[in-house]
């Protein structure tokens, strides 16, 4: 249901017309980048009060999910891009069959989209992912066999949805399985074995149609409850698990043909494995360091990508940088009134999102530099604990 139709805009001497799908805050921070650009950005989504539309992105009102909207779009933009994964790959394949530049194109954005696809699409190409079983509640034969070899605890995952924590649950037994409501809501199941990780870790890679790429640092990730909570760049460890994980993200995004900004998150396990977890085929958590602290930031390098431009320096304008997730708390809170106590550190960098506070949903995020990461941590946290009350 498209509620307010979009006409063709108007010819105001921008470069480039870009339509996103989503208005969160990914699409809220690609349209700053879009400003300083001259690209006219034009996200789609229901709901007028999202981040991206509240910071001045034009808004096409309709619904992700129905092709007449993601058509819409299409024809009102030189390419269509995306702040999330929730949208049906066959609507993208019908946009690129009738003619429409949809970055990055519906193999790769399946890949993003669906853990199990991933999982036997990246094991087929010989990547190195956690063990994996892909199947379903009647396969109980399967399941007590894969439980056998790897032991229980399991982690269950459902295949499409899942973020920010939600569509993961481990199952400590067969019992446990079969009572987990996550289970009972789908009807493909993901378990994989649990892996004992040391580290977790995220690739960005930034590449256009015409092949050319770039890798950011790499970021080490602190998550607690399947949410990321905090992030250093570079990442706190040795040069060659950096290069080997640098390089095989750059090797997943040529074989799925990815364009613009390519996250792959990484396990570094205990001893020394490189895993591949997922994947997102749009800007990305991971990335958030880099408005503050690289050359050109994620977020401009995911539409200079798309729009085949040149891809800007990714190095890092700092020896290190650090980036805190602000969460929901369980009350109350306004993020303003904290703001001018937070930025008394001048190497703090805010960024609000203009989210409504729910527990647990990012509301913002603060980046700090310096030349060390424990200093650029101690300054990030420090900040993210005045802005949130504590």
């Amino acid at each position: 249901m498209i509620t307010e139709p979009l006409s063709p805009r108007p010819d105001r001497g921008g470069t480039a017309t870009v339509g996103m799908v989503g208005a969160g805050q990914l699409a809220r921070m690609t349209h700053q980048a879009a400003i300083a650009l001259g690209i006219d950005l034009t996200v789609l989504s229901v709901d007028a009060e999202d981040p991206a539309v509240l910071a001045g992105a034009a808004h096409l009102c309709g619904d992700p999910d129905e092709v007449a909207s993601l058509f819409a779009l299409a024809e009102a933009s030189d390419v269509v891009t995306f702040d999330h994964e929730l949208v049906p790959n066959q609507h993208l394949e019908q946009l690129a069959a009738a003619g429409h530049q949809v970055r990055p194109n519906a193999v790769a954005k399946r890949v993003a989209q669906d853990k199990a696809f991933a999982r036997s699409t990246l094991a087929r190409a010989d990547f190195p992912v956690p063990p994996f079983l892909v199947t379903d509640a009647g396969s109980s034969d399967a399941v007590e066999a894969f439980a056998r070899e790897h032991g229980w605890p399991l982690v269950l995952k459902a295949p499409r949805g899942g973020y920010d924590g939600r569509g993961v649950e481990v199952v400590r037994d067969r019992a446990a399985l079969a009572a987990s409501p996550l289970a009972g809501s789908q009807t493909c199941w993901l378990l994989e074995a649990m892996v004992p990780i040391a580290v977790e870790l995220a690739v960005l890679v930034a590449r256009r149609p015409s092949g050319w790429w770039s890798t950011y640092p790499v970021v080490e990730t602190v998550q607690e409850d399947g949410i990321c909570r905090e992030l250093v760049m570079p990442a706190r460890i040795p040069v060659e698990v950096a290069d080997r994980a640098a390089a095989l993200a750059v090797s997943l995004a040529e074989g799925i043909d990815a364009t613009g900004i390519l996250a792959v998150e990484f396990f570094v396990t205990t001893d020394g494995e490189l895993l591949v977890n997922e994947i997102a085929a749009r800007p990305h958590n991971s990335g958030h360091a880099t408005i503050d602290a690289c050359q050109t930031s994620q977020f401009e390098n995911h539409l200079r990508g798309i729009l085949d431009w040149p891809l800007g320096a990714t190095a890092m304008a700092a020896p290190a940088a650090a980036t805190v997730n602000l969460l929901g708390p369980p009350g109350a809170l306004d993020l303003r009134r904290g703001m001018p106590a937070a930025l008394q550190d001048p190497a703090v960098h805010v960024h609000l999102y203009r989210k409504d506070p729910a527990p647990g949903r990012k509301l913002g995020h603060v980046t700090a530099l310096a030349d060390d990461a424990d200093a650029a941590l101690a300054s990030a946290r420090a900040a993210a604990a005045i802005l949130v009350g504590r």
